[in-house]
């Protein structure tokens, strides 16, 4: 499991292309920043799943209540913004 900025968690990552890897942090990092402008939160986990397509499930914790949303498609990187994107409007 990797850590950004303390609050931030992403598992099953790690083996991802450098370059890619990079793409991610950033959309994380952007939508984090922006959800926090809002909704303060204790931790954004994000939790990646690669079979035949790439699942990225996130999890906001704040005030000990969690809220999730998902996505899946055979592009990383759409399923990683779906799946933020589902979040922010869940909150």
């Amino acid at each position: 499991m990797m850590e950004l900025g303390g609050n931030i968690k992403l598992e099953n990552f790690e083996n991802l292309d450098p370059i890619k890897l990079v793409v991610v942090k950033k959309v994380v990092g952007n939508y984090a920043k922006k959800i926090s402008e809002k909704h303060p939160f204790q931790e954004l986990k994000l939790v990646l799943t690669a079979d035949n397509e790439f699942k990225v499930d996130s999890i906001l914790t704040k005030e000990n209540k969690e809220t999730r949303a998902s996505s899946s498609d055979k592009n990383l990187f759409y399923a990683l913004n779906q799946a933020l994107d589902n979040l922010t409007k869940a909150l």
